[in-house]
């Protein structure tokens, strides 16, 4: 088989950096003064204190993280012969071989769908995350959805459907040339 890139998207990534961006400035409105935000549904300027607390938080940790992956030159993802070498989300665990991978799912987490990768020693991944909060996210990863490497297109220059498809039709190729 030949090897098979898949671009980081630039278009997406930016989109993604301004959006965590404007959630991070709705945040410090919220926190600069929260009582300009009650309405029906928020009562409480200390509830919306909060909120807008982990909106900086929460944003701006994906705002990093994104932002980094915009300046990022490598591949999202690479497919060859011996695996999958995944470079496309902040917490990327780098080369997947084959071998190692036991089932392709999806799961679908607030209408984002992922490609999850089942895979013999998911510790090994997990371990391998270069930092503490990576490694917690893995963790987490794993003990909600059973995997600590799951695969979305939304930063990849690819269709969602097509790369499921493509990286089941590599799985069943690797595996049926295993059988023979």
């Amino acid at each position: 088989m030949k090897e098979i890139e898949i671009q980081l998207s630039k278009t997406k990534l930016a989109l993604m950096t301004i959006g965590s961006l404007a959630f991070v400035v709705a945040g410090i409105c919220a926190i600069v003064n929260p009582t300009k935000f009650i309405s029906g549904l928020y009562t409480s300027p200390t509830l919306i204190f909060f909120s807008g607390l982990a909106s900086i938080i929460f944003f701006g940790f994906v705002g990093f993280y994104v932002f980094k992956k915009l300046l990022d030159n490598k591949p999202g993802l690479i497919i060859s012969n011996s695996g999958i070498f995944d470079n496309s989300s902040g917490i990327s665990v780098g080369f997947i071989p084959w071998s190692d991978i036991k089932e392709i799912k999806q799961t679908i987490v607030t209408n984002q769908k992922f490609i999850n990768l089942i895979v013999k020693n998911p510790q090994h991944y997990i371990e391998g995350q270069p930092t503490k909060l990576k490694r917690w996210l893995a963790e987490r990863n794993y003990k909600s959805y059973g995997t600590a490497i799951a695969i979305s297109a939304n930063a990849l220059k690819y269709n969602y459907d097509e790369l499921k498809l493509l990286l089941q039709q590599k799985f069943e190729k690797y595996k049926s040339e295993q059988n023979n």
